[in-house]
């Protein structure tokens, strides 16, 4: 890998272990091989060539995330950006590859989510979106939503989203990340109702005494 241009650090990002690691590796290389520095130096010369004509087009990318907080959309009506959309899509596929030029890769990975997908990213806003309605729900004094017949509107599309939380908790596919968010933001959402209907200590001790005072 060094010898085609990339960087120790990416070495090491690639291969998981410490640069310090990968330093060893290389100069070890250089010893044994005394051309392999002019080599990397003509890769990375190479590779910044390559990349020129794309510079252009990361360098519109990195305007437009920081402008609007978004990444381009393949629908959207401007051309302009829904070329460099399916721009950033071949940038994708050649990381997912590995054969992204290391130029083009090291502007990209300024943008920590540039190769998640849109559908991806789509569904997490979504997520988070019902996230915060049912919050707001729950802190308006409204019971846990549900999505039983008879049911409609907002409590029905929230009941039901939380419906979809609860089982995918219980069958191990919720992720961690998710249900640390679903415990901070609304307390108690996995029993809902059911944690609501049963009696509490005091209530206990007040229906005991109850019986004895009717004794």
């Amino acid at each position: 890998m060094y010898r085609k241009g990339l960087s120790r650090k990416k070495i090491a990002e690639l291969a998981r272990v410490k640069v310090s690691a990968v330093t060893s590796h290389v100069t070890a290389a250089k010893a044994a091989d005394p051309g392999l520095k002019a080599e990397h130096r003509a890769a990375v010369d190479d590779a910044a060539r390559n990349a020129a004509p794309g510079i252009k087009r990361l360098y519109q990318l990195l305007a437009m995330v920081e402008a609007t907080g978004r990444f381009p959309s393949r629908s959207a009506e401007d051309k302009a950006e829904r070329e460099l959309a399916e721009w950033l899509r071949r940038r994708r596929r050649d990381a997912d590859a590995g054969i992204l030029n290391p130029v083009i890769g090291a502007g990209l990975s300024v943008l920590p989510d540039w190769r998640r997908k849109p559908r991806e990213a789509r569904e997490d806003q979504q997520w988070q979106d019902h996230l915060q309605q049912l919050a707001a729900y729950t802190a308006a004094g409204h019971p846990w939503p549900r999505a039983t017949p008879g049911v409609t509107g907002l409590e029905k599309d929230l009941g039901g989203w939380l419906r979809s939380q609860r089982y995918k908790f219980r069958h191990g596919d919720l992720s961690p990340a998710r249900s640390d968010a679903l415990d901070a933001a609304v307390p108690g959402w996995l029993t809902g109702r059911k944690a609501a209907a049963e009696p509490s200590d005091d209530d206990v001790d007040q229906s005991r005494a109850g019986m004895f005072r009717t004794r």
